[in-house]
């Protein structure tokens, strides 16, 4: 476990924000955690609850996370490519178009997926959000925020091809997009500064134009990027309950 330094944990302030498995390490312990990941792990975990559909955060697609599907009794998602009927993917829209019979999904991740489950060892209430359900994951926090819990935002990034995180400006709108809705009093600098950058974001244009958008559109998923930026259109807030997501209502 690594070391952080007392002012690194932004203990100062009810309301965190962080970047990534390290960060996510760093501001802990919060009562609750909320992870971003919009393009696309937390996208689709909106989507999938949207859905009726129970999901199992896994680190890594391989054998292990096959394994783990068949004790979970749950269908294991596919990458993205070999998204079809019944089979699918980390991809928001193959959630939405190919999941009819699926009610347990297996949904690795090695960015959104990871830190969620990383914050739930920790011993945090984890909850995904999304431009899909922020003002929903707004109102889920309000009564927490306002009984006293410490909250802690993750934007979940990226990863550069030497595994190194990627800082991600989609997941910093994301926050920011739960905080402008959510309007707490006591935010650390950190978190006033994606909300500022939500404010300032001329979306859903720039959601296509960013990196993580225009590396989708590149490999033709131009699709998982609309489903990301259609904001507040879903009423339901992705909660870790043991080892899966469910939706609850705000």
């Amino acid at each position: 476990m690594a070391t952080f330094d007392t002012e690194h944990r932004q203990r100062a302030h009810q309301v965190r924000f962080e970047w990534g498995p390290v960060g996510a390490e760093a501001i802990g312990p919060v009562g609750i955690a909320v992870v971003v990941d919009v393009l696309s792990f937390t996208t689709t975990l909106t989507v999938a609850v949207e859905r009726g559909i129970e999901v199992f955060p896994f680190t890594w697609r391989d054998d292990r996370a096959e394994a783990y599907a068949r004790e979970q009794d749950a269908v294991l998602a596919v990458q993205r490519q070999d998204a079809a009927p019944g089979r699918p993917s980390l991809s928001p829209a193959s959630l939405r178009d190919d999941a009819d019979g699926v009610r347990r999904l297996v949904l690795p991740s090695p960015n959104g997926s990871t830190i969620s489950s990383l914050l739930a060892e920790g011993g945090a209430t984890v909850v995904g959000a999304s431009l899909r359900n922020r003002t929903a994951v707004a109102g889920w926090l309000a009564p927490h925020v306002a009984a006293g819990a410490t909250i802690g935002l993750i934007a979940s990034g990226e990863r550069w091809p030497d595994g190194t995180l990627r800082p991600a400006v989609e997941d910093l709108w994301g926050a920011g997009a739960v905080l402008d809705a959510l309007a707490p009093d006591d935010l650390s600098p950190e978190a006033a500064m994606a909300r500022v950058a939500f404010r300032a974001a001329d979306l859903p244009d720039a959601l296509h134009a960013c990196a993580s958008g225009r590396e989708l559109v590149a490999k033709g998923f131009a699709e998982d990027v609309l489903v990301a930026s259609q904001l507040d259109t879903s009423l339901l807030v992705p909660v870790l309950e043991g080892h899966s997501f469910t939706g609850a209502e705000a």
